[in-house]
C-alpha cells in the first residue's frame, strides 16, 4: 500500500514555515537576550529579597537574601554593609571582621561565639549582623 499524500484543509498549517528567516532570527537574539540579562557578571551579588521587621521599639530586625556569582575561591559574604564575594577561608574560619563588613568609620566586633559580627558607629550605636 502507497503513502497517501497528506492535505490539511486548515489555513494556518502552512502559516509556521512560510514566516522569515529574519522572524526566526529576531527571535532567537531576543531569547538570548533574556537569558543573558538575568545572569550576574562573575564576582557581583545582587539582593534579591530585603524584609524589615520594626514591631520592637528602639531595634529593627533586617534580613536580606542575596543572589551571588562568585568566582572559584570565594563565597557570598558581606564588605561595607552591601553583598559582596569574599574569600571563602574567612566564612570557612568564621573570620566575619576580615570581609570589612562594616561602613567605614565603624568598628567591627566578632560576637563571643562566632555566630556573627557588631558594627560600632563613632556616636555608639550597634549594629548586630548574625549569620545563619
Amino acid at each position: 500500500m502507497a503513502p497517501s499524500p497528506r492535505t490539511s484543509s486548515r489555513q494556518d498549517a502552512t502559516a509556521l514555515p512560510s514566516m522569515s528567516s529574519t522572524f526566526w532570527a529576531f527571535m532567537i537574539l531576543a531569547s538570548l537576550l533574556i537569558a543573558y540579562c538575568s545572569q550576574l557578571a562573575a564576582g557581583t551579588c545582587e539582593i534579591v529579597t530585603l524584609d524589615r521587621d520594626s514591631s520592637q521599639p528602639r531595634r529593627t530586625i533586617a534580613r536580606q537574601t542575596a543572589r551571588c556569582a562568585c568566582r572559584k575561591g570565594q563565597i557570598a559574604g558581606t564588605t561595607r554593609a552591601r553583598p559582596a564575594c569574599v574569600d571563602a577561608r574567612i566564612i570557612r574560619t568564621k573570620q566575619w571582621c576580615e570581609m570589612l563588613p562594616c561602613l567605614e568609620g565603624e568598628g567591627c566586633d566578632l560576637l563571643i561565639n562566632r555566630s556573627g559580627w557588631t558594627c560600632t558607629q563613632p556616636g555608639g550605636r550597634i549594629k548586630t549582623t548574625t549569620v545563619s
